[in-house]
């Protein structure tokens, strides 16, 4: 099936229809306190339930009218066309030729059969590789997977990067309380040689268990991190006397401390990987998209088969309601609609993620590769131009530490910062500072902190505080800043796989008004061209260096002024 090319959004009735809606907002004066009071049922208008997620779209620059506007944008620009191709297996990923189907990725085993793209039962191949996992994990998890001494794991260490880094990474901080086995997990993806120094220091060789990311098994970070840590591992059973040192039980030792995520078997094997260990994917899942694939084996260790089911079950119900429920009632669908409207009728740059759940201090980090990568783009599916301003700078820290760091730019600096809050009602970890539950304590900066942003504070109000006239304007607040309150039940897999399939959406949303493919990421391809050009020059090769620009010679030339080893 052939790629429609996308549509001009700017040159649709609805583009238009939303101009004048933004334009008579403007003239009118955007005032949430105002509305609020004018508008008694706001709150019920614009919130919505996905799942077991609850959202409050109140707090944003929008009136209740404005969805309907939304949804026209979305049928003008066939976003439901745009879905459809790419959940039945479109090659919709056209600079790659690639489907695009990460929501196979979490389809019950009920629909075998039901999904053949390119000759492939998908959803058959998904459930066998999750078995194969599975299998794999409750050997480790039970003591029966044992490392070359007969030691049970008790350590997992993935090394990949990027998407084979940033999910699982993400993943596993965000539900810690439910490692149920006694295996903790580490994640190295930098280069930097202190990046593994650091993740393998205080661990025991004879209980580790390393797994090598990398589809290909060619990453250039990946592979380095691997043999370095093939290094570390032989060294160290070495020295305690573990192994002999013998080609023998060289094997064996990697063999079983070694398992792989990749699909090109031959190089797995050639680095002593048994190919049997080896755990593959598809094309058709793109790295920011694949937590949830084989890419996420080290979760299934540590957390278990079951709860690696709940992540996916929570993934699934957002697909299911995303890809059927009516744009005007699709929270899912509006969020990204509502990114569209502030970055190009408000002319934002910045999308600011604000977790109230310590668990998820790396999810803005997880965003910014699944935001940033894929709609970071400046032409359009088709190859032409895009017609307007694209991408989000997504970024954010847990609360309530922002609040002590960044909130007064969002307060009371000149940039407008859309912000979405996420908070749980329950906790895991619930305890009082005498009377106080402190987890109330902590909701309550939650929910200050937009009504803060929303309604402000005025010079008046501020006046009655008794506060000195000479410093009033640095004490006024004011308003009008836009939020997203989403409130879950519970940190769980279930609803990690909820958010995560909510950002992934939000993404496509955005790229289909704005024509993007957002499958591909070319944009990252040039400096690792040009690295491995310049690495040659930093060392001892002249004709190398001579090759280089003037600044990037000066910048090396002054390394090797000052290398001490």
């Amino acid at each position: 099936m052939a790629i429609n090319p996308p549509v001009d959004a700017t040159q649709t009735p609805a583009w238009a229809a939303l101009q004048k809606h933004y334009n008579d907002l403007q003239a009118e004066g955007v005032s949430l306190k105002k509305w609020f009071a004018e508008e008694p049922d706001r709150v019920e208008k614009l919130s919505f339930d996905a799942g077991d997620l609850h959202f409050d779209l109140s707090k944003n620059l929008i009136k209740p009218e404005t969805l309907k506007l939304f949804a026209d944008l979305a049928k003008d620009v066939k976003l439901d066309e745009r879905v459809k191709a790419m959940v039945s297996g479109v090659h919709i990923n056209n600079t790659e030729d690639r489907a695009v189907l990460h929501t196979a990725l979490r389809r019950p085993i009920e629909d075998e059969g039901k999904l053949i793209v390119d000759g492939q039962d998908v959803v058959k191949d998904v459930r066998e590789t999750l078995d194969r996992i599975y299998a794999f994990a409750e050997k480790v998890r039970s003591g029966e997977w044992k490392g070359v001494t007969g030691k049970r794991i008790e350590t997992v260490v993935n090394i990949g990067i990027g998407g084979s880094d940033l999910g699982p990474n993400m993943a596993y901080e965000a539900l810690k309380p439910y490692a149920d086995a006694g295996i903790s997990a580490r994640y190295i993806s930098n280069i930097d040689p202190n990046d593994l120094a650091e993740k393998t220091k205080g661990l025991d060789p004879e209980t580790t268990l390393f797994i090598i990311v990398s589809k290909t098994f060619t990453t250039l970070e990946t592979l380095t991190n691997a043999r370095e840590a093939k290094t570390w591992l032989l060294e160290g059973l070495k020295a305690s006397g573990a192994i002999d040192g013998s080609e023998e039980k060289t094997a064996e030792a990697i063999r079983k401390h070694f398992v792989a995520v990749s699909t090109a078997l031959d190089k797995v094997e050639a680095f002593g990987i048994d190919p049997a260990n080896a755990f593959g994917f598809w094309n058709w899942v793109g790295g920011r998209y694949s937590v949830d694939s084989a890419v996420g084996t080290s979760l299934a260790v540590v957390f278990g088969p079951a709860r690696f089911e709940e992540f996916l079950h929570g993934f699934h119900e957002i697909d299911e309601y995303f890809v059927n429920t009516p744009v005007e009632q699709n929270v899912v669908a509006l969020m990204g609609l509502l990114n569209v409207w502030y970055r190009n009728f408000f002319h934002t740059a910045a999308h600011a993620v604000l977790p109230y759940d310590q668990y998820l201090h790396r999810f803005p980090a997880y965003l910014q590769q699944l935001t940033m990568e894929s709609n970071g783009k400046s032409v359009r599916w088709d190859g032409t131009p895009v017609t307007t301003q694209t991408g989000e700078i997504f970024w954010g820290e847990p609360g309530t530490n922002g609040q002590h760091a960044f909130y007064q730019l969002i307060h009371q600096g000149t940039q407008l910062i859309p912000a979405d809050f996420i908070a749980f009602v329950n906790t895991p970890n619930p305890t009082k500072d005498g009377d106080q539950d402190v987890h109330e304590l902590f909701l309550g900066n939650y929910l200050a902190q937009t009504k803060a942003l929303a309604f402000g504070k005025t010079a008046d109000e501020v006046r009655a505080e008794g506060t000195p006239e000479a410093i009033v304007p640095a004490r006024v607040f004011e308003g009008n800043k836009p939020t997203t309150s989403i409130l879950g039940v519970a940190l769980t897999p279930f609803a990690l796989g909820e958010l995560i399939a909510l950002y992934e959406h939000i993404t496509l949303v955005e790229g289909t008004v704005w024509g993007l493919d957002s499958y591909d990421q070319w944009g990252v391809e040039l400096g690792k061209q040009l690295a491995k050009q310049i690495t040659p020059a930093i060392s001892q090769d002249d004709d190398a260096l001579a090759a280089q620009d003037a600044s990037t010679q000066a910048l090396i030339k002054f390394y090797r002024a000052n290398r001490e080893f």
